[in-house]
């Protein structure tokens, strides 16, 4: 059994660890309200610019556009947006998990992260991590996300890839964070085409000056934006998470501090019955 100091020096440790985990709650707690206000905020546009792309392609003709089409390379893009800092339960391994598990072969993914955590997890594992702009969960802007964007259209212009994936945690609410893999190119027109035809519109679209400079235009925005978007969804479900596993680890050391309590106690009340068990034993011999 442990001695009374060794139970008392623990009990010291965690009750440190339980302020910290405290205080890391409080933090989280802050910041996922702006995060989560961000995210309420900006969820209709980005969710309106899928729908409108969506809209184009279901009530257009056949169009033989790179983006469409794909480039005819096997490589696959990953856009994994995770975070900087670990301390959020399995919100980072979630995430890398849905490569891990999607049974695609590593020599064919090229990573582009956006976190740290992430990148590490991944580089780990023997993936080619193309690039690391972790620095970007610090405070993500539209420009990074466009400048990401514009890695990864470059090498699919080139034919250095031939799809585009996301992969992110999509924010529900305080408690519900969602691993998310997307496809973000080759947009699939066959979904698209099978989404207009439940809108009942017949009607064409047309384009001006023709649908080639149209997409030109259109699919790299609705590629910023919806990256752009996975960076705010993940920034509140972080917050939420963290917050989530903080005030799990702070119940957890208020419960270990308890269970200590009783035991060094339990030893204190031991110590001191056998001290008077000695003194009355000797008084008794003593008087013998």
């Amino acid at each position: 059994m442990a001695s009374m100091r060794d139970i008392k020096r623990r009990k010291d440790s965690i009750q440190s660890t339980q302020q910290i985990t405290k205080a890391m709650k409080l933090v989280s707690t802050v910041k996922l309200q702006r995060a989560r206000s961000r995210a309420e905020n900006a969820r209709p546009y980005f969710d309106k610019m899928y729908e409108t792309i969506q809209s184009i392609l279901a009530k257009s003709e056949r169009l033989d556009h790179p983006f469409l089409t794909g480039s005819g390379s096997e490589r696959k893009a990953v856009i994994v947006v995770t975070s900087n800092r670990g301390l959020a339960g399995g919100y980072n391994n979630n995430v890398t998990r849905l490569i891990v598990d999607s049974g695609w072969r590593k020599e064919d993914v090229d990573i582009y992260g956006v976190g740290r955590k992430g990148v590490e997890t991944l580089a780990r594992r023997d993936y080619h991590i193309v690039s690391d702009d972790s620095e970007v969960m610090n405070a993500p802007s539209f420009a990074d996300a466009a400048a990401i964007g514009e890695k990864v259209l470059d090498a699919f212009a080139a034919g250095e890839i031939g799809e585009i994936y996301l992969a992110y945690t999509k924010f529900k609410n305080t408690v519900v964070h969602v691993p998310t893999l997307i496809r973000l190119l080759p947009v699939d027109v066959e979904e698209k085409q099978e989404a207009g035809k439940q809108t009942k519109s017949e009607t064409l679209m047309n384009y001006e000056p023709g649908p080639e400079e149209a997409l030109d235009l259109l699919i790299p925005k609705y590629i910023n934006s919806t990256i752009f978007g996975a960076f705010i969804e993940s920034a509140a479900s972080e917050n939420g998470a963290r917050m989530q596993a903080m005030d799990a680890a702070t119940s957890n050391a208020e419960e270990m501090i308890s269970t200590l309590s009783l035991v060094y106690n339990r030893a204190r009340q031991g110590a001191i019955t056998q001290e008077l068990t000695e003194i009355i034993s000797g008084a008794e011999a003593l008087n013998g």
